[in-house]
């Protein structure tokens, strides 16, 4: 599986995605921000970091950068995007995703790990159909501005149509406010756009790709996608 990993000004976490990709033996390049070609990946990934400083707002500069015309054309042809942490800030400011990321409600930066509770019931996705524990996903965060938001309306649309990817839960996936790190609204950690295709998360997968860190539930996402592309190709 070849993987396009875009990088901009102030992206830090561009070489965890590339060990993380490694480990589950995928096939990572990078794209620089001026590029107008993503190339021919089967999966992009928009990591974490502060592009462009998080100037005006986070992901706000970037969502103009050369490059997301064709990341942008990508997903809406069905290829598979992920983007984690300042990765999905900029997925809601290019619209690839609704909402947007204010800052934690307690004000301060958060760097810990957390428990996701997966939705069983999420419209079938390649980051989600083929995890098979039956128990919460252990992936850190680290970010200041992780509170998403979105309107009743588009919340109860999410809830819905089955977008809602991953809560913050404890590690017996109960979700409760006290296990929300960010104040974000009905504990999201992460979403899926209306084909299932797009993912933004706020939590880390890549940090949680080796034992010798802080574990591999990251990797499961990664599996799993990996296992959808090979179910499609054959």
């Amino acid at each position: 599986m070849k993987v396009a990993i875009i990088v901009f000004p102030g992206t830090w976490s561009d070489g965890d995605c590339m060990y993380a990709m490694h480990q589950v033996g995928a096939d990572p390049y990078k794209v620089w921000h001026t590029q107008e070609k993503i190339g021919n990946p089967d999966m992009v990934i928009i990591p974490g970091g502060f592009s462009y400083g998080d100037y005006l707002r986070c992901g706000a500069i970037a969502q103009f950068s050369n490059v997301m015309k064709d990341v942008v054309n990508f997903a809406i042809s069905g290829g598979i995007v992920v983007g984690i942490c300042n990765g999905f800030q900029i997925l809601c400011e290019s619209e690839l995703l609704p909402g947007v990321l204010i800052k934690n409600d307690s004000l301060q930066f958060r760097c810990e790990d957390t428990f996701l509770k997966i939705n069983d019931s999420a419209i079938s996705s390649p980051f989600l159909n083929n995890i098979s524990i039956n128990k919460p996903l252990k992936i850190p965060i680290s970010h200041g501005s992780g509170n998403y938001f979105v309107d009743d309306l588009t919340l109860k649309k999410l809830k819905k149509t089955n977008r809602i990817a991953f809560q913050y839960s404890n590690s017996e996936g109960i979700v409760e406010d006290g296990y929300n790190p960010n104040g974000s609204v009905d504990n999201i950690a992460g979403i899926l756009n209306e084909s299932g295709n797009v993912l933004g998360m706020m939590p880390h997968p890549e940090r949680a790709s080796d034992v010798l860190l802080s574990g591999t539930d990251g990797n499961l996402i990664w599996n799993s996608v990996m296992k959808s592309m090979m179910v499609k190709n054959k």
